[in-house]
C-alpha cells in the first residue's frame, strides 16, 4: 500500500530535521526518511570525542533555535547533540528510522514522486507518493577511501575517520592518519596525545588558521571583499605559524575564503596539530606511493612501517544511486551542479539541502 504526504525528505541530518520543523511550523505533512536507528547518526554515532563545531555557533544554529546564551562559541560535540535533541522534541520531528531508500522516480502521469524505500526491520519494501522531494542525505552520506594499490595486503588496522572515536587503544602504535583536512589533522593530534608514534599524509596544499582567525574573516567578510579578507587573514595566519613549507604544508594560491567559496575546500582550524608538526611528535609525509604488507612507501621514496592507518579522506554523496531522474539538479559525483542560489531546486517539486553551494 502506497503511503501518500505532501513533502518527502530523504535523510535525517540537520538539514533534514530543519527541513521537516520548518514544514511542521507551516502545517505541511511531511514524512522523513532515514536509513539508521537515529537523526543526524554522523554526530550520535560517527563523530571522535574531542570534535567541536568548527564554526561559531551563530553560523551553525538551526532555524527558529538559537544556542542558548550559555552555549561557548565552538560548541563541542555532545552539546551539539543535545541540541539537536531538544530541536526535534520542540518541532515535533518524527523520522521514520531504518528505512533505506532504493529509488526515487517522478511520475509524470501522477505528477508525485514515487519513493521505495526497504524496511530494515521488517524486510518489507515500502512504497510513498508525494508532491515534492527534498533531497537531505547531504555530501557525507557514505565514507570515501581511496583506491591504494597494495591497501589489501596490509595486515594492521585500517579504519575510515567516521570510525574513530578516540587514540586510547593506539597507544605506543605506529600510525598513519591519511588526509590532512580538519578531521585529519584532528585525530592526528588526539592519536599523539594518546601516546601513538602519529605520521599524517599531507597531500596537496592546504591553509592553516585557527577558530579566531576564521571568526575574524567570517565578519569582515560582510563588509569587506572576500580577496582583501583572505590577504588580511593570511598576513595573521603567517605571523601566527610562520613558514609552514619548511615542514611540509604548501599554501594554495588562493585564499581561503575564496577556495572555500569556488571550491568548497575549508581551511584547516588548528587544535594545536601544528605545534605538534614543529616539535617533531608528529611526522608529515607526502602520498602513499604503493603499500606491501606492513611497509608502506611514499611518493618521496621513504619507507615506514605502521600498525593502523586511519582515512580521513571524506565523504561521498550516495544520491545517483537511488535518485533516477533528478533533471540535471545534480553532477556525476551527486552533488549540486549549479552554483549558490541556483543549486538548491530542481524540477517537478524536486529540492536539495544540505549540499556545498559551490561543489563541481
Amino acid at each position: 500500500m502506497k503511503q501518500e504526504t505532501i513533502v518527502m525528505i530523504v535523510g535525517a541530518g540537520p538539514t533534514g530535521i530543519a527541513t521537516s520543523a520548518c514544514l511542521n511550523l507551516l502545517s505541511i505533512p511531511n514524512i522523513v526518511l532515514e536509513r539508521e536507528d537515529c537523526y543526524v547518526s554522523l554526530w550520535q554515532k560517527k563523530a571522535y570525542d574531542r570534535l567541536k563545531l568548527h564554526l561559531a555557533k551563530n553560523f551553525c544554529q538551526l532555524p527558529h533555535m538559537p544556542f542558548p546564551l550559555s552555549a561557548p562559541t565552538f560548541v563541542p560535540k555532545n552539546m551539539f547533540v543535545q541540541y539537536l535533541k531538544n530541536y526535534v522534541y520542540h518541532f515535533i520531528v518524527d523520522p521514520l528510522y531504518q528505512r533505506s531508500v532504493e529509488s526515487a522516480w517522478y511520475d509524470k502521469s501522477a505528477q508525485k514522486w514515487v519513493v521505495t524505500a526497504q524496511n530494515n526491520v521488517s524486510g518489507l519494501v515500502e512504497e510513498y507518493a508525494s508532491e515534492f522531494l527534498v533531497v537531505a542525505t547531504g555530501e557525507n552520506s557514505e565514507g570515501f577511501i581511496p583506491n591504494v594499490y597494495g591497501l589489501d595486503t596490509f595486515k594492521g588496522l585500517v579504519i575510515h575517520s567516521s570510525e574513530y572515536e578516540n587514540g586510547k587503544t593506539f597507544g605506543d602504535k605506529e600510525v598513519l592518519v591519511v588526509g590532512a583536512g580538519n578531521s585529519g589533522m584532528e585525530i592526528a593530534y588526539d592519536l599523539c596525545n594518546w601516546g601513538a608514534q602519529t605520521s599524517v599524509v599531507v597531500r596537496s596544499p592546504i591553509h592553516v588558521l585557527n577558530k579566531e582567525l576564521v571568526q575574524l574573516g567570517m565578519y569582515f567578510l560582510k563588509y569587506i571583499r572576500c580577496t582583501i579578507v583572505d590577504k588580511m587573514v593570511l598576513v595573521l595566519s603567517k605571523l601566527l605559524y610562520g613558514d609552514l613549507g619548511r615542514f611540509g604544508i604548501q599554501r594554495p594560491l588562493k585564499g581561503p575564503f575564496l577556495l572555500k567559496k569556488e571550491t568548497g575546500r575549508s581551511p584547516v582550524i588548528d587544535v594545536g596539530t601544528i605545534s605538534k608538526i614543529k616539535t617533531g611528535d608528529i611526522k608529515v609525509m607526502t602520498s602513499i606511493k604503493d603499500i606491501q604488507g606492513d611497509i608502506i612507501k611514499f611518493t618521496n621514496g621513504q619507507e615506514r612501517q605502521f600498525d593502523a592507518i586511519v582515512f580521513a579522506t571524506g565523504f561521498k554523496s550516495t544520491v545517483r544511486k537511488w535518485l533516477k531522474e533528478d533533471g540535471g539538479l545534480f553532477n556525476e559525483k551527486g552533488m549540486p551542479k549549479h552554483k549558490s542560489p541556483n543549486h538548491w531546486k530542481g524540477e517537478n517539486g524536486l529540492y536539495c539541502v544540505g549540499f556545498c553551494n559551490n561543489c563541481h
